[in-house]
């Protein structure tokens, strides 16, 4: 008979998570992911025989289903383009805790022109939150060069709001990214009919 797992994969994946989110990958020592997760290093290779490699992999996957399932779903579902905006940054209100917590994707990257695990996963994870966006803007009558524009714009406000508010220490300035982003996005400067 197999033994009952000391911590389901769920609240495994989730304090991992924040262990990357708060150190990055380089930071984050077998150690302190050990303490994070409250299993012992060799428990931890158990479940990741890949090490820290594939612990960031999971991690990476499940942050992925979760911006599937809360942010490109509805973005492609019912309601306005306003809407749809408003709802998708209630549903990162929540995943990034009122701005509390850094980005994963921003976390896990390399360097500008390094390589590292995760380089093509995250960019293809920025690429279709991007598309994504462009086309709910494009749905306003914008030309796809400038909705692809205005989503860039909204993506980089995003991640931008959450490196200023952990610089500041408060998490104001992504709460107010929050509140003006349908606007920033959906804002009619007459490029578009």
């Amino acid at each position: 008979m197999a033994r009952k797992a000391l911590i389901e994969n769920d609240a495994l994946l989730e304090r991992l998570s924040a262990t990357f989110r708060d150190v990055g990958y380089d930071g984050a020592s077998l150690a302190l992911l050990s303490e994070a997760s409250g299993l012992k290093r060799a428990s931890l290779y158990h479940r990741f025989p890949g090490g820290k490699e594939q612990m960031g992999l999971e991690v990476l996957q499940e942050a992925g289903r979760w911006l599937t399932t809360h942010v490109l779903e509805p973005l492609a579902g019912e309601g306005s383009p306003r809407e749809r905006i408003a709802a998708m940054a209630r549903e990162l209100d929540c995943f990034y805790r009122g701005g509390e917590q850094a980005c994963l994707l921003n976390m896990l990257s390399a360097p500008i022109g390094g390589s590292g695990p995760y380089v093509a996963a995250i960019r293809q994870m920025f690429e279709v939150l991007v598309d994504a966006l462009a086309g709910v803007v494009a749905e306003t009558g914008c030309p796809a060069d400038v909705a692809r524009d205005r989503a860039e714009r909204g993506v980089a406000l995003i991640q931008g709001s959450l490196v200023l508010a952990r610089g500041l220490g408060s998490t104001e300035p992504f709460r107010k990214m929050l509140d003006a982003l349908p606007d920033e996005l959906l804002v009619d400067t007459g490029e578009c009919a």
